[in-house]
């Protein structure tokens, strides 16, 4: 894949900066990276501006989807310069499937229990809910092996999750047509691992396992970016 581009794509209760060290790395091999905000409102409406984003690229596409954002590359990665997925502690859906309905079937992780949901106003006095951690517990359950002072600066600075998110079904699952590479954080506190080892054994992905939080880009960025680099080399 020379000459891809990266796309680094955050999950929920996280921004751009979460990819830090993995994009520093990245850029320090001259890879081309573009670490895009995404506005964690809706799935749909999520895969659709990431989309944008990769079209908007020209050349090749290696889109790099932790947690929520596993979700929103699947969707997002049946664009035709998207050469191939790589799932970081993340979701992998199929067609017709929210996530929802994918944890649904497994134990809960320690993250329901540590939700705060706070209305959403919309135009026209509609309301939504708008989903994020609890600060003091954002740490133990997203980043227990990660730097704690750290941690305190991204509990402060979340970008929460509209609660329509986790309702909102797959039109399509890009993994049936691109090749897939993926991760399991086996000490994630935030989705049950069975979660994502269920995700990436149907999808047919061989998956790495790493003893990590759920923060894996944080606490061990030269597995994800030897990872990605072997997708690129693929």
């Amino acid at each position: 894949m020379t000459g891809t581009t990266v796309v680094l794509v955050h999950g929920a209760f996280a921004d751009a900066s979460s990819y830090a060290p993995v994009t520093g790395r990245l850029l320090e091999r001259e890879v081309p990276v573009v670490v895009p905000a995404v506005p964690n409102r809706s799935l749909l409406g999520d895969s659709d501006y990431v989309a944008s984003i990769v079209r908007s690229i020209p050349g090749p596409v290696l889109l790099v989807g932790h947690s929520y954002g596993g979700a929103v590359i699947t969707v997002a990665g049946a664009q035709d310069n998207v050469t191939g997925l790589v799932y970081l502690s993340g979701y992998a859906l199929v067609e017709g499937e929210s996530l929802g309905e994918l944890q649904g079937g497994f134990p809960d992780s320690d993250l329901p229990a540590a939700l705060v949901y706070t209305p959403l106003p919309f135009p026209g006095g509609e309301s939504g809910t708008d989903v994020s951690v609890a600060p003091a517990r954002f740490a133990d359950v997203l980043g227990h092996d990660v730097d704690p002072q750290l941690m305190g600066v991204l509990a402060a600075s979340q970008r929460p999750l509209a609660a329509a998110a986790f309702e909102e079904q797959a039109p399509v699952a890009a993994w049936r047509t691109k090749p897939a590479w993926a991760l399991v954080s086996s000490s994630d506190r935030t989705i049950n691992p069975d979660v994502e080892r269920h995700g990436y054994r149907r999808a047919g992905i061989a998956a790495v396992e790493v003893d990590s939080s759920h923060l894996v880009m944080l606490s061990h960025p030269d597995v994800v970016v030897d990872l990605i680099l072997t997708a690129l080399n693929g």
